[in-house]
């Protein structure tokens, strides 16, 4: 798991990259919850979700956004953080340039983003959004979600009630096939 430094549009940042063993292996990004609730790369569910994906023979990044860790720059409200997310995925597919497929992963703040880059990136094929945060940002973006994927939350989640989840889950916005999986009796503190 070599920590990599890379270039964004607000300075360097701060990742861990693990490259597959394959050459055309696909490329994953795991984002992080919110900066400023001290989310970071190193927050047990990416960490995870990081180490799901390499095994499963993907080369992965999890990277800090802006003003997070050793990357440089400050929180900008999603603004900024949605262009590091844009530059790390420039960064993987450099490294990767023969890669097959390319999925996004991100959990809460970090899904928000990572869904509003599947938007505006077609190469991403394939999504899972850890509670996604529908009940504090606006997720009208998604007109139609152009890719399957899979939204997870916990039944007991304090932030990000299950009610929200099901309205994004069930909105016409997300017509790709997505499953959401509810986990009984968790939390994701």
């Amino acid at each position: 798991m070599p920590e990599v430094i890379f270039t964004g549009p607000a300075g360097r940042l701060e990742g861990r990259y693990h490259p597959a063993k394959q050459k055309n292996a696909p490329i994953a990004m795991v984002l992080h919850p919110h900066p400023q609730f001290h989310g970071t790369m190193n927050h047990q569910i990416i960490y995870q979700c990081y180490y799901a994906f390499a095994h499963r023979g993907f080369s992965v990044l999890r990277f800090n956004f802006r003003g997070v860790g050793r990357s440089q720059g400050s929180f900008d409200h999603g603004t900024g953080e949605l262009s590091d997310a844009a530059s790390a995925l420039d960064w993987a597919q450099t490294i990767n340039p023969e890669a097959r497929a390319c999925w996004v992963a991100g959990f809460s703040f970090g899904a928000w983003i990572g869904m509003q880059l599947l938007m505006r990136r077609p190469e991403v094929e394939g999504f899972i959004s850890i509670a996604p945060p529908a009940n504090l940002y606006d997720f009208s973006f998604l007109a139609p979600c152009p890719s399957s994927g899979l939204i997870v939350h916990g039944e007991k989640d304090a932030v990000v009630p299950p009610n929200g989840q099901r309205a994004l889950t069930y909105s016409d916005r997300l017509v790709a096939r997505t499953e959401r999986s509810e986990i009984r009796g968790s939390s994701p503190s």
